[in-house]
């Protein structure tokens, strides 16, 4: 007698929905890990950015930053607000990998051409671009979180009256010095943002975040694709996309992290100095939020292209290695796993 088959078995499943699944789980176990390398780096990034727009700048730089932040906060410190970013990470490159699939398959059927046909670079591009947008939608909310959470410590005074006390409490304020008050959690800091602002409020700074994720995807996967292509095609030319080994993962993902970030590093500037304004320079209940044209705008009279550029260059550090570990765990895993 046969057993009855499996209705959740993979095969039972269409090839789209197991391809999206390893999408989905790949792009999420890459993401994951890579975060927790670059957190340290993306902290300081924030912090850098969120002082543009002060009179006195609290920090010297990047190296100052990390120093004084370890000084004064420890190991913890460096890694405030990282479940945030672990989830953003998981978000990011779930949606990314699995986005990125889709729309190649998209415009695949749009010219008519079979499933395993490869596409042109910047056939590509376009994927990686709406790939990029739609991500961009997930990514606010969490990134507004993580960007309040990371310059609790150096605000001048707590994030919300209506945050309930947690059990951590901080250490500096925005001259330096000892000073003792609760933190919020990221629960606290985003119900807080829900009854301030309402719903709406989560996606502040989205116009920044769509303009990096979309020409950010753009310039990731096309770099990666060609710089990987270019290394694989060295070893036959009869090789494809396919065929790519760990090493030539790790080179082109270092490459296309290098571009994505510095590229789009002034949009990302704009969003997080939008996402901390009320943090760490309150103008009250009844001001008008801010803008992205507007605090581009005050951004520029304040210290020119430099600070639409501030914390540029540990981002792009930090970029080139977290980029490579992403794509060096995505490819292994899809090449293991099928």
């Amino acid at each position: 007698m046969e057993a009855a088959s499996d209705p959740f078995s993979w095969a039972s499943m269409p090839p789209s929905a197991i391809r999206a699944v390893k999408d989905i789980t790949f792009g999420s176990i890459a993401g994951m890990v890579s975060k927790v390398f670059e957190h340290p780096f993306d902290l300081t990034k924030v912090r850098l950015q969120s002082q543009v727009l002060d009179t006195t700048a609290r920090f010297n730089g990047p190296i100052d930053c990390l120093v004084k932040t370890w000084e004064n906060e420890g190991v913890r410190g460096l890694y405030r607000g990282l479940p945030a970013p672990i989830v953003a990470a998981m978000l990011e490159n779930a949606s990314l990998f699995m986005s990125y699939s889709e729309l190649q398959n998209v415009i695949r059927r749009i010219n008519s051409q079979p499933l395993s046909h490869e596409l042109s670079l910047p056939q590509l591009a376009l994927a990686g671009a709406g790939a990029g947008a739609i991500t961009s939608f997930l990514l606010t909310p969490v990134e507004l979180v993580k960007c309040k959470m990371q310059v609790q410590m150096i605000a001048p005074k707590p994030i919300s009256a209506s945050i309930p006390e947690s059990t951590a409490t901080a250490t500096l304020d925005s001259s330096l010095g000892p000073v003792s008050r609760p933190l919020p959690g990221p629960i606290a800091v985003l119900m807080s943002v829900v009854r301030t602002e309402g719903l709406r409020g989560l996606w502040l700074g989205q116009t920044g975040t769509l303009i990096r994720e979309c020409g950010g995807g753009a310039a990731w996967f096309a770099t990666k694709e060609f710089v990987g292509t270019k290394l694989i095609k060295r070893r036959g030319s009869e090789l494809t996309r396919k065929d790519i080994v760990p090493w030539e993962s790790a080179l082109s993902g270092a490459c296309a992290g290098g571009v994505f970030n510095f590229s789009m590093f002034p949009a990302d500037s704009i969003k997080s100095t939008m996402q901390t304004e009320e943090d760490l320079r309150p103008r009250g209940s009844n001001a008008p939020k801010p803008t992205f044209l507007g605090t581009a705008k005050a951004m520029y009279r304040a210290q020119g292209v430099k600070g639409l550029y501030a914390g540029c260059g540990i981002t792009v550090a930090r970029a080139i290695p977290s980029s490579a570990i992403i794509f060096l765990i995505y490819d292994g895993l899809s090449s293991r796993f099928g």
